[in-house]
């Protein structure tokens, strides 16, 4: 090392650009490895995925050594897991910005120029980088190459304890415990292939004393929930009073199932467009639109006495002088969120004038994290892709269709939007006739609750199906946990199988 003129040693974030460095420090670390090299892509993926969990050193501009890592929800893995399970099978789809542990991927310094710290300079700023992130721990799965020396007369457990007194040297375990990680577990397979660890390997982690871990919340989000589909019913009414008597009757249904979600149709409260019938059609939904504040207050009431949370289908409303079709999540604790339909079928523009939401996203509930998706959204497979990048579990698509092929149209796009994302789709519309409310004469509904197809699934992804046209309560359970187990283990595992390397998709405007 006396050999070296350095003049310069900086810490940064890897660039795609850096790649071709970074493969020369990694033969030179790794000679045995034989062409089992990180690849161009395999790094792209990484700093698209996470770019300031990559990190570099370099010595005088060149990239001598790395520490790449990504933020995983470690409840997800716990501690037994394999290298290529937390890594997604390589292709680092499991890095989950809301996740609470910064999962070590990779720390390789050049041989050359060993023996200037700068190892420990980048364990540093992967500390750094996790009291910055707010995140709990640093946590990895460390070799023990030095292990096939002694593994004829030690087990792994003496091995360890060994090297924590300093009685064997070990070039890897040793380094992480002179840079404060404790050994969690002993872990066999993390990395099948490795000769020189036996197929052992030690599970490290650093706690982040800086740490702040949200307070603890007196219930935990439920697992088994319970939805309540309204198939609703068309009906005239002389008043609003009349239309919020239906409502809260069905409310009370629902709640005295149990149900954690009531679940209402789009447009349900055409009924009321009847004292508007001598207007132009434009013109009545807007009229109608007046009611929607009352609405939305009888529903946040309702949620709140019925204890059960309610998705209010959707209603006309002025936003900003825009008509659009808006609806609310009232929860039970007496939180509303709007949602907004974004795409709007040439019908409701031409006849009504509305206008395309701009808000998408998962609403966390005490009963999962759910996406609401207004009857034609559903048919726009990359909203659905969108909300289960955030890690929506449960869809609720409440819709409006007039004839049985407009139905199998948001029937069908439910289903495979329930396949292709992993989730629960829980969908529910109209049945009836309104003969004398313009452009909303006819309904047709089938009420159902699609799921994936696995194993653990109905065969056909159908979990359950009201009576089509007929007004009723459709009471169906599903069970969170099956979508944790999917995502890891499921036949096919569509949103990890993503050639994230190959294409994206991302929001525009993101509200």
């Amino acid at each position: 090392m006396s050999n070296l003129n350095i003049t310069q040693v900086e810490i940064g974030n890897l660039i795609l650009e850096d790649y071709y460095e970074l493969l020369v420090a990694m033969k030179a670390a790794y000679p045995l490895w034989q062409g089992n090299y990180w690849s161009e892509g395999a790094i792209e993926r990484m700093i698209n995925h996470f770019p300031e969990g990559q990190i570099v050193v370099k010595v005088d501009g060149k990239v001598v050594g790395c520490a790449l890592s990504i933020i995983v929800d470690y409840d997800t893995f716990g501690d037994v897991h394999t290298y290529k399970q937390i890594t997604g099978n390589y292709q680092f789809n499991t890095h989950n910005a809301s996740g609470d542990v910064l999962y070590g991927i990779e720390v390789f310094i050049h041989p050359d120029y060993r023996g200037l710290r700068l190892g420990r300079r980048l364990y540093d700023a992967r500390k750094e980088l996790c009291e910055n992130l707010g995140l709990r721990a640093i946590i990895f799965g460390g070799r023990i190459p030095n292990y096939h020396n002694y593994a004829s007369d030690l087990t792994p457990k003496d091995y360890i304890n060994k090297v924590k007194q300093r009685e064997i040297f070990d070039p890897v375990l040793s380094f992480q415990l002179a840079n404060d990680f404790h050994v969690k577990k002993v872990l066999k397979n993390y990395m099948p292939g490795d000769a020189e660890s036996m197929d052992y390997a030690t599970l490290l982690e650093w706690d982040n004393v800086y740490y702040e871990r949200e307070p603890k919340k007196s219930f935990r989000a439920k697992s088994y929930v319970r939805l309540g589909l309204i198939q609703w019913q068309m009906r005239p009414y002389r008043d609003i009073s009349e239309l919020f008597t239906q409502v809260e009757y069905f409310v009370d249904s629902v709640s005295a199932y149990k149900s954690d979600f009531a679940i209402f149709p789009e447009l349900f409260n055409g009924p009321l467009l009847a004292e508007f019938n001598k207007l132009p059609e434009a013109e009545a939904m807007r009229a109608l639109a007046a009611y929607t504040p009352e609405i939305k207050d009888k529903f946040a009431r309702l949620a709140i006495e019925y204890n059960v949370n309610i998705v209010s289908g959707s209603l006309p409303s002025i936003e900003d002088g825009k008509l659009k079709n808006v609806g609310y999540l009232c929860h039970r604790n007496g939180t509303i969120d709007q949602y907004e339909k974004i795409h709007i079928t040439p019908d409701e523009a031409k006849a009504w004038g509305i206008r395309g939401g701009e808000t998408l996203k998962v609403y966390d509930t005490d009963a999962g994290r759910v996406g609401i998706l207004i009857c034609y959204d559903v048919e726009f497979p990359e909203l659905s892709r969108l909300l289960a990048e955030q890690g929506m579990q449960i869809l609720f698509v409440p819709f409006l269709t007039d004839t049985q092929n407009a139905y199998m149209r948001v029937r069908c796009c439910a289903q495979a939007r329930a396949i292709e994302n992993e989730c629960f789709v829980a969908i529910t519309g109209s049945v009836g006739n309104l003969p004398k409310v313009n452009n909303m004469d006819i309904q047709y509904s089938q009420s159902a609750v699609f799921t994936p197809c696995d194993f653990a699934f109905p065969y056909n992804g159908i979990k359950s199906e009201a009576t089509p046209n007929t007004e009723m309560v459709l009471i169906s359970d599903v069970d969170l946990t099956l979508l944790n187990e999917l995502h890891m283990y499921g036949s096919v595992r569509n949103l990890k199988d993503r050639r994230k390397d190959f294409y994206d998709l991302k929001l525009v405007n993101k509200k």
